[in-house]
């Protein structure tokens, strides 16, 4: 039986070229005009690929593919972008939303069947004779952790998030530390080598492969696989191979459920391109005036970046104990955003996860801080239901 293919392409005569072109090969071809008739199409003829143009009426390439993988019916579906844009963010929009290769027009049609044949190739049957879905064909739950200055505690909101949410859905959890330079889960954690991100960001956008990012992670005893950021002050310089971050970013989310990202502080350009790649944006302040004001600011320009508050989720990380902090509802109020959690004061529970290189609530799983950690947890996995 020929291997049917169902094509989105608006344009007459390069639908016609495509689909001729195609079934010379000995495809089958469904030709949809546009997104709304290939979501039809799919439904009717249960295609084994998609080739969907980008630019379409009605409906684009991007959201046809974020309906398809939205579907468990259909999430597993190889899908090629095909489409005239040579950009490096429209090929990593496509890739976020869930598309496994991307072509530019014009292409030989040896080239697309070439393609063609290497996404069906990706599906293999297992010993029960069922199809088995690489990791590339399944996106991860991205969270991406930052504060409008530094000090505020990200790692360690971000480690622990990280481990909360291995604990509690008892899945895979990347923890990246997209700081070059500025690293300290090396230290807080007990790992030793800790040139893997630099390594990654020095080489070429072609060098970061999914090969390289899976050997650069280190599995921690606290069941998460780690990315850690040096500590060379030179390796700072990284922070411009914004390319990098963005394949790395997409790189590391085939490979785990959840990917914790600490982001560091502010807005660097590599920030402002990670962000949007985020399912879940998290912010870190602290109760004090100067911290309240720089993350006011901090979110109005993440939403000036076009990002859903409504995917910004704010922690009130009360680090000491002091009088002049700011009760979490009057800070709620001041920055008129909701705050998902707020921890209590604990210098000691921190301390001692930092004396076992183990993050907090791992080492006191009982405490008050794990427990308001784990509610947090429970937030992001009713966001990543929804989702």
């Amino acid at each position: 039986m020929a291997t049917n293919i169902l094509l989105a392409e608006d344009e007459a005569v390069l639908g016609k070229l495509v689909k001729e072109a195609m079934e010379n090969k000995g495809f089958a071809v469904q030709w949809a005009k546009n997104g709304s008739d290939a979501l039809q199409a799919y439904k009717k003829e249960q295609p084994d690929i998609c080739i969907l143009d980008v630019m379409m009426p009605d409906m684009d390439g991007f959201e046809v593919t974020r309906r398809l993988r939205k579907n468990p019916a259909t999430s597993a579906i190889p899908i090629l972008m095909f489409t005239a844009k040579t950009q490096l963010d429209d090929k990593v929009a496509g890739f976020e939303v869930g598309a496994d290769d991307y072509l530019t027009k014009p292409t030989h049609p040896n080239e697309l069947q070439a393609h063609v044949k290497a996404l069906l190739a990706r599906k293999t049957p297992n010993k029960t004779g069922e199809i088995t879905v690489t990791p590339n064909e399944k996106r991860g739950y991205v969270i991406g952790v930052l504060s409008a200055r530094g000090g505020l505690g990200v790692s360690s909101v971000a480690s622990n998030v990280a481990s909360g949410l291995h604990t509690r859905a008892q899945a895979d959890v990347v923890l990246a530390e997209m700081t070059p330079g500025q690293g300290t889960l090396g230290m807080d954690l007990g790992i030793a080598n800790t040139k893997g991100l630099s390594e990654i960001l020095a080489g070429t956008v072609a060098e970061v492969t999914l090969e390289k990012v899976q050997s650069s992670l280190i599995t921690h005893n606290a069941g998460l696989k780690i990315l850690p950021a040096s500590d060379n002050p030179r390796d700072v310089d990284l922070a411009s191979r914004v390319e990098n971050f963005e394949v790395l970013v997409n790189r590391l989310a085939s490979l785990a459920r959840f990917i914790v990202l600490d982001l560091g502080s502010g807005l660097p350009a590599f920030v402002q391109k990670l962000l949007p790649l985020c399912n879940d944006r998290v912010v870190v302040l602290e109760g004090m005036p100067n911290s309240i004001n720089h993350t006011k600011l901090l979110l109005s320009e993440m939403t000036e970046l076009q990002l859903d508050p409504k995917t910004i989720s704010v922690v009130l990380n009360n680090r000491q104990r002091s009088d002049a902090q700011i009760p979490w509802a009057q800070v709620q109020e001041k920055l008129r955003h909701p705050i998902s959690v707020a921890l209590t004061p604990a210098p000691e529970f921190f301390l001692q996860a930092s004396r076992l290189q183990t993050p907090a609530i791992v080492a006191q799983p009982a405490s008050m801080t794990s427990q308001q950690f784990m509610k947090f947890v429970d937030v992001i996995l009713e966001h990543e239901k929804a989702q």
